[in-house]
């Protein structure tokens, strides 16, 4: 019996984690975030009705799961409380089931200023961030100047912390920057407000996640992005400041590498891409256009529209390597429905998966074509029912990647699936 599956994306993000994360929980007992910030976006459609979830982990949407923010993921406590609340207003019991590490990194208002100022000085070779502060917070982590969760629940401590490193950022913001620096009782204040708010959801994560282990209890863990953003394997610097990869599941969470018994990828049945930075299969035509418009691919955090493309499988055998993936989830099979030919990338050309940035200027995407059904695969729950052109398409995708898919999505609603292994039985 599994104890502990890792569900993560494949591609730059965007993938459906939120709604698998939903739907697998039904069997967990308790849910766990790992890494990012609120820079995340988990679109949940159910019943018709559809959740965004951004800090809180997907298990919340299943009564009795517990659910735990571990110290792997940077917190903006007025995104999380707001989360919290708009949740309890629509009647979601949060309070007495989410637990946040005390380990955790906050995000200060200072980091959210850096990450907008850095963004507008840099102009068009912005990286594309959220302006959320995400970066930043890494950075204070990883210098050992970063405030946790935990500071913010002393107040002699958090006032000792806060004024050496607010003097060092603001330096930086009215110095370099030319903007106008942060008062130190505004910021204070109000990160001893917010600690009020959150103080009885505080506790050690790791310890209680070790625990459940011992009880034989089930887990899921969550990530956040996509494998090709990650800070070391992904199209850098075009990537987020965490690893989204599943060497991260143990780091941001305290389990152990062998704790984690199934590794779980997402991707899409095509591609897409928020923000800058490379995108080899990148369509510009009505193929392109009809899979934004049939996707509805705007991204839940930002709103930004996501820039499509076909299916990367170069880029997904590369993260079904780095991730050790047990399984293949391919969602929005759906979305094909209407194409008369769809293509598959399956080579860069003479280039191997590139290293450096400037690599990725040069790679060409060669393809495959694969005749299209065009008819409806939605909702779609048993494997014979789909068509033939598109169970060629998935068994393409496990012989070229190596990985056997799973599951298929055909549709946004938690019951819309063909599950061919269950990875939590």
């Amino acid at each position: 019996m599994k104890k502990s599956v890792v569900i993560l994306g494949t591609q730059w993000g965007d993938e459906g984690k939120g709604k698998i994360v939903d739907l697998l929980t039904e069997r967990a007992d308790a849910v766990v975030r790992f890494q990012g910030g609120h820079n995340a976006g988990h679109t949940l459609i159910i019943n018709d009705e559809k959740t965004v979830l951004h800090l809180i982990p997907s298990g919340i949407l299943r009564e009795g799961v517990k659910c735990y923010i571990g110290n792997g993921v940077v917190i903006e406590p007025t995104a999380l409380i707001k989360e919290i609340k708009n949740l309890e207003a629509s009647g979601v019991d949060v309070q007495s089931r989410l637990y946040i590490s005390k380990s955790a990194p906050v995000i200060m208002p200072y980091h959210i200023t850096l990450d907008q100022l850095r963004e507008a000085k840099k102009g068009k070779k912005a990286i594309g961030t959220t302006g959320r502060g995400i970066g930043p917070s890494y950075e204070d982590k990883v210098a050992r100047r970063g405030i946790r969760i935990g500071d913010l629940l002393h107040a002699d401590l958090l006032k000792e912390k806060l004024t050496h490193v607010l003097e060092y950022h603001n330096f930086v913001i009215k110095n370099y920057h030319g903007a106008e620096p942060l008062s130190f009782d505004e910021v204070y204040q109000n990160a001893l407000q917010q600690a009020d708010f959150i103080r009885d959801m505080c506790i050690d994560v790791t310890g209680e996640l070790h625990h459940h282990l011992n009880q034989g209890d089930k887990l899921l863990m969550e990530g956040a992005q996509g494998s090709l953003l990650d800070i070391d394997h992904g199209t850098y610097p075009f990537v987020t400041s965490s690893n989204t990869t599943s060497g991260s599941a143990s780091t941001g969470s305290g389990l152990g590498v062998t704790d984690i018994d199934y590794v779980l990828g997402i991707t899409k049945a095509y591609t897409t891409r928020v923000g800058g930075g490379p995108f080899p299969t990148e369509l510009f035509d009505e193929d392109g256009a009809e899979l934004a418009k049939r996707g509805v691919e705007f991204g839940a955090t930002t709103g930004r529209p996501r820039r499509c493309g076909w299916l990367d499988l170069v880029a997904l055998k590369r993260a079904v390597q780095v991730n050790g993936i047990t399984g293949l989830c391919v969602t929005k099979l759906d979305v094909l429905d209407t194409f008369k030919s769809i293509k598959l990338c399956t080579s860069y050309g003479d280039h191997s998966f590139p290293g450096a940035a400037h690599e990725w200027e040069s790679v060409q995407p060669v393809y495959q074509s694969f005749p299209g059904w065009q008819s409806s695969t939605r909702g779609m729950t048993e494997i014979k029912d789909l068509p033939a052109q598109a169970k060629s398409i998935i068994d393409f995708i496990e012989s070229f990647t190596g990985a056997p898919v799973h599951m298929i999505s055909t549709g946004p609603d938690r019951n819309e699936n063909i599950m061919l292994a269950d990875p939590m039985s």
